[in-house]
């Protein structure tokens, strides 16, 4: 699969070349504009703008109108292997790298959301978020629940950072939260990590074991307190 720069426009294959052009018109536009169903303020993406001006947006494309499941998830793989070898690999911009993969002919988006369903804890367990788009796509914005930022001209799956912002999308699921955790909190012990991820997860009704300092290993030179 080959991931090409959103700012070419020198491409031979005319269906590579049409599929580039909206996905580009999407993002100077929509992505980069604002809305007052947004709920906030700035636009739609905060980070569409910078990256395409730094030019670190990728776009490859799957034809078909019903491509091979199988296919797809070998494609994503790739794209989950070549992400974080992406340019730039290190400094704040690393944060603007986006990867899409677009199927413009599919019209069954119901394989979108199976797939990102599919593989999204994948992708979180390496510190990326895995994105579904489509048109009509109905997942409520964060800010407004009547917004729908997900609804795109044609269907995709997008690879971006996580970001410390992603915290409500990764509730669901205690080892996306112990992803989150252990990204933005790096330096606590593993077992910090487990017992703050406890707490984040646990319903009300939920018993939650008292954490006892003794239950882990006190390195040399500390004396519990």
């Amino acid at each position: 699969m080959n991931w090409i720069p959103l700012s070419n426009t020198e491409i031979v294959c005319p269906f590579t070349r049409s599929t580039l052009g909206v996905v580009r018109e999407w993002a100077r536009t929509y992505l980069t504009g604002t809305s007052p169903e947004l709920g906030r303020e700035g636009p739609v993406c905060p980070y569409v703008g910078p990256a395409i001006r730094r030019d670190l947006m990728w776009v490859g494309r799957i034809p078909g109108s019903r491509p091979w499941p199988e296919f797809i998830r070998l494609v994503l793989a790739d794209a989950l292997e070549l992400y974080p070898k992406l340019p730039p690999t290190e400094g704040g911009a690393t944060v603007l790298r986006t990867l899409v993969t677009v199927f413009p002919g599919l019209r069954d988006y119901s394989l979108i959301d199976e797939l990102h369903a599919e593989l999204k804890s994948e992708f979180v367990a390496q510190g990326f978020m895995l994105g579904q788009f489509y048109p009509g796509c109905a997942q409520p914005g964060l800010w407004n629940k009547d917004f729908h930022p997900l609804d795109a001209p044609v269907p995709m799956l997008v690879v971006r950072p996580m970001m410390a912002t992603d915290f409500p999308f990764l509730l669901e699921r205690t080892e996306w939260m112990s992803a989150y955790v252990k990204k933005f909190a790096p330096a606590l012990p593993a077992h910090v990590r487990h017992a703050v991820v406890s707490r984040l997860m646990a319903g009300p009704q939920t018993e939650i074991a008292a954490y006892r300092v003794g239950e882990a290993p006190i390195p040399a030179g500390r004396t519990a307190r």
